[in-house]
């Protein structure tokens, strides 16, 4: 990749936008994607034209590559011409001229509620390994965070006399959640049976960090055959908190907030899950809910 331009925006999406490592690696394939790809006609990709874009888009899906992928691909270009013309390296922007691919919209899944209410009904543990599984849980679906967030959260986030504590969400944005008082009860009790003495929160049966691969099959152990839910993952939860937060009537806003979105749009999808529950209320209870006019 030529291009010392490149380097630069590698750099501001590391220091200035806080991008994860796994972003930087993607944006960085796929740049380098397109450069490759163009490396007769461009030796800069800041000199592409739109029909440079187009013609890329065009083998991509010819080489089977899905419309969602495709779109993330053009993200990755979007941001680096952006940037380029507001740094005065380009005069005109190539990806003005070109839209994204229409793909199929990705509904979340998630647990129904009282599918949800049976899971949460937890038998009475006292080791800690079981205990820490439960909370687990309990943290996921109580309030909402992502796996990567679980993993980091310190003791010290939890502020025990508001009842609230501390996450660390993408691009080292921070956001305090409200705890229910049974879930700090069930904080407390678990630190009371640790054996152990870390920063961290969670740990596992040694003393150490929790690893993704862990809590997702911890998550998967306790759900399985207990939802009808396709897939049972820590986001399934995260997705089951925000659709019975908006089917008990929360505000969209709050919504985005308590789950770390950048944009409403992001949390716009729950409102589909929402919807549904209304048209069925409707059939059920309206005279001609279920009778064509």
């Amino acid at each position: 990749m030529s291009s010392e331009i490149v380097n630069f925006f590698l750099d501001h999406l590391r220091i200035e936008r806080r991008l994860s490592a796994h972003s930087i690696k993607a944006y960085t394939q796929d740049l380098t994607q397109f450069q490759e790809y163009q490396a007769a006609s461009l030796s800069q990709l800041e000199m592409a034209q739109a029909k440079h874009v187009r013609q890329w888009l065009v083998w991509l899906s010819e080489q089977g590559i899905e419309n969602k992928s495709i779109n993330r691909k053009m993200a990755a270009l979007r941001s680096f011409f952006r940037w380029a013309q507001i740094q005065g390296k380009i005069k005109e922007n190539p990806m003005s001229a070109i839209r994204s691919l229409k793909t199929p919209k990705n509904i979340p899944h998630f647990v129904r509620e009282k599918e949800m209410e049976q899971i949460l009904d937890l038998p009475q543990v006292h080791d800690f390994p079981s205990h820490r599984d439960q909370l687990i849980l309990l943290l996921l679906y109580g309030t909402g965070i992502r796996l990567s967030e679980l993993i980091q959260l310190k003791r010290a986030d939890i502020h025990w006399e508001k009842a609230t504590i501390k996450v660390l969400g993408k691009r080292n944005k921070e956001r305090i959640l409200p705890l229910p008082l049974g879930l700090l009860e069930r904080i407390q009790a678990y630190l009371t049976l640790c054996p152990y003495e870390h920063e961290l929160l969670l740990l596992n049966d040694q003393g150490k960090p929790l690893y993704p691969v862990l809590v997702q099959r911890k998550v998967k152990a306790m759900l399985a055959g207990r939802t009808q839910s396709e897939q049972q993952s820590p986001h399934v939860l995260r997705h089951s908190y925000a659709s019975h937060l908006l089917e008990r009537g929360a505000d969209l806003n709050a919504i985005k907030e308590l789950m770390g979105h950048a944009n409403l749009a992001a949390t716009q999808i729950y409102t589909h899950q929402s919807l549904d529950k209304m048209k069925s209320i409707y059939r059920q209870a309206h005279p001609k809910g279920g009778k064509k006019a």
